[in-house]
């Protein structure tokens, strides 16, 4: 056993688990247990905003080993905050390597029925949303930050199953993984409009709250957005049951020990990866 193999045994990430269902293992990573360093510390397995490339390789052994999947079954995809999605069949994994990063680039959703395969989509204050059919046996993850959220990629993305897997929203079991919450959210007036022209309900997922030291000809009140209630609200609304919804309420923002939050550390520092396996 060479060191690299030793250290990637003694290195398993710290996971936090969903329970959705006996044959399916649904997880959203933390910060503990890794080989990251710095803002990136310590387990980050995104390649796309600049950590070390060795470190995150390593890190992304030690989760498909923890998962005991392929390392090249772990797919992660460069999102751009789009409403795009792809589907990962059989096909994807004969393709080569170079091939198989063109399909996932510029994608924010993913979507399988494939065993032993971990869809999973990176995020450090946006909404991560993984989805269950329970009677096709699919799977789909989302990145909903607040560009795909206005897109409604969750109610789109929902669409997609249907025509792909036959999925019912009824049959849906949905995981809202960690994400930053109402109170540090805060957006400018322009963001607020989109929301609105969007047509999701203001009167909901939208609070004023008073500037601490507002800027010199600013108004002393900012706009604050609830994005995991806004997609709460367009998955309901499609008809994923509200008591098969899981949401912990877990904040980036407020909990940095153990989630990455671009807001608190900057954007150059680690992703949560949130992924779901089917069994």
């Amino acid at each position: 056993m060479n060191l690299t193999t030793l250290n990637t045994l003694m290195n398993k990430p710290e996971l936090h688990f969903y329970e959705l269902a006996n044959n399916v293992v649904a997880f959203s990573s933390t910060r503990h247990s890794g080989v990251s360093k710095g803002n990136y510390a310590a387990f980050n397995i995104n390649r796309y905003c600049g950590d070390a490339p060795e470190d995150i390789e390593q890190n992304r052994k030690s989760l498909a080993n923890c998962l005991e999947i392929d390392v090249n079954k772990l797919i992660v995809p460069h999102q751009i905050h789009s409403d795009s999605s792809r589907i990962i069949a059989n096909e994807y994994f004969k393709l080569p390597a170079n091939i198989r990063e063109q399909i996932i680039e510029g994608v924010d959703a993913v979507m399988t029925n494939e065993l032993n395969v971990c869809i999973g989509v990176s995020t450090a204050d946006c909404i991560p949303i993984l989805l269950y059919d329970t009677k096709h046996h699919a799977a789909a993850a989302i990145h909903a930050g607040w560009r795909g959220t206005v897109k409604h990629i969750v109610q789109k993305t929902i669409k997609e199953m249907g025509i792909v897997y036959q999925t019912k929203p009824q049959e849906l079991q949905a995981v809202i993984g960690p994400g930053i919450s109402l109170q540090n959210f805060e957006v400018g007036d322009e963001v607020y409009e989109q929301f609105a022209n969007a047509c999701f309900d203001m009167e909901r997922i939208a609070r004023r709250f008073r500037v601490m030291q507002p800027k010199e000809g600013e108004l002393p009140l900012k706009w604050h957005l609830d994005l995991k209630l806004s997609n709460r609200i367009d998955m309901e609304t499609m008809g994923v049951l509200p008591q098969n919804i899981i949401d912990e309420e877990i904040c980036t923002y407020d909990n940095t020990n153990d989630y990455f939050s671009a807001r608190k550390l900057g954007v150059d520092s680690g992703r949560i990866y949130n992924g779901i396996i089917l069994k």
